[in-house]
């Protein structure tokens, strides 16, 4: 006979690795399906400093360890593979890996979202040559140095503040003539001394060799074109939530996220999204963890009543 698993865990972010941990804790036979390493975008993040109870804040690659192991310690497992397909349209759940195919009673979606790229050429050759995706991962390299931000959300206000503190020069490139971004950052930008703004601009080519050392700017008003020498270039323009493999197996919004509220429902039955990866206001690992425990408490409720 095949194996059926009360929950499979798709993803062993901070969102998966919580749902594991309060499953496990209840007595569920819990597997979670984690294509890299635990943590997920999480663990790219070199200082959290505004997740409770580490007072001096903490590193995401060691709280997310500290996260799986706590999980694993009560019994949930880890197969590393990465998830290609999900046949959810009977009881019994169907999880496909390149390997093998898992069965579930029920299934948490914890697959979280992957930095947005711009798209232009030489941007995959120059990942970690001079192009990044996370300030407070790869920062610490430009202490003293000249960095672009590109964008205009809380994300890419966040990140020119955050790098501010740190390099000698801050030029925040975005396509509109005032930021996104929420209030809250727009006096802290404005008053630092070696934040620019270069507004209504896009990047259109990164200037390297074997690394970056400028970008060619666009203004997209009068479409003349300006050279920016840089060390560094950092994006923050959004972020793709990692739905492709689920082939709307559930309902998902018209940004790639799956539609479900607090209660992390999704419109299938004992199937449920938690962390970045559904629709949602705000995107921290302290909604993930909450996202998590929230799901539980719903499968657990549906797993009652499973067999009527």
């Amino acid at each position: 006979m095949e194996y059926i698993y009360d929950m499979i865990i798709i993803g062993g972010g901070p969102a998966g690795y919580t749902a594991a941990l309060y499953a496990s804790r209840a007595g569920l036979d819990t597997l979670v399906v984690e294509r890299m390493s635990a943590g997920g975008q999480m663990a790219l993040t070199g200082d959290i400093d505004n997740y409770p109870g580490f007072d001096e804040g903490v590193d995401g690659f060691t709280l997310g360890m500290k996260m799986q192991q706590g999980a694993e310690r009560f019994g949930a497992r880890t197969k590393y593979a990465e998830v290609t397909g999900i046949d959810l349209v009977n009881k019994i759940k169907r999880v496909k890996t390149s390997s093998e195919e898992l069965l579930a009673k029920t299934v948490v979606i914890a697959t979280g979202a992957n930095p947005r790229e711009l798209g232009i050429s030489n941007e995959q050759r120059l990942i970690g040559r001079g192009v990044h995706y996370c300030a407070h991962c790869d920062g610490r390299f430009y202490k003293d140095k000249t960095v672009v931000v590109v964008g205009g959300g809380n994300s890419a206000a966040a990140d020119a503040l955050y790098l501010s503190r740190l390099v000698k020069k801050v030029y925040l490139v975005h396509r509109r003539d005032t930021l996104k971004a929420t209030k809250i950052y727009h006096e802290p930008l404005l008053q630092a001394e070696n934040v620019e703004f270069v507004w209504n601009s896009v990047v259109e080519e990164f200037i390297a060799d074997d690394r970056v050392v400028g970008v060619k700017v666009k203004n997209v008003v009068d479409e003349k074109l300006r050279e920016i020498a840089c060390d560094g270039v950092f994006i923050s323009i959004g972020r793709m939530p990692v739905t492709s493999f689920l082939n709307n197996a559930v309902e998902i919004d018209k940004n790639g996220y799956i539609v479900a509220d607090e209660s992390t429902k999704t419109n299938i039955d004992g199937v449920y999204a938690v962390g970045d990866v559904r629709t949602k206001a705000l995107r921290q690992v302290v909604t993930a963890v909450a996202d998590g425990a929230v799901a539980v408490h719903y499968a657990e409720e549906y797993l009652a009543h499973f067999s009527d």
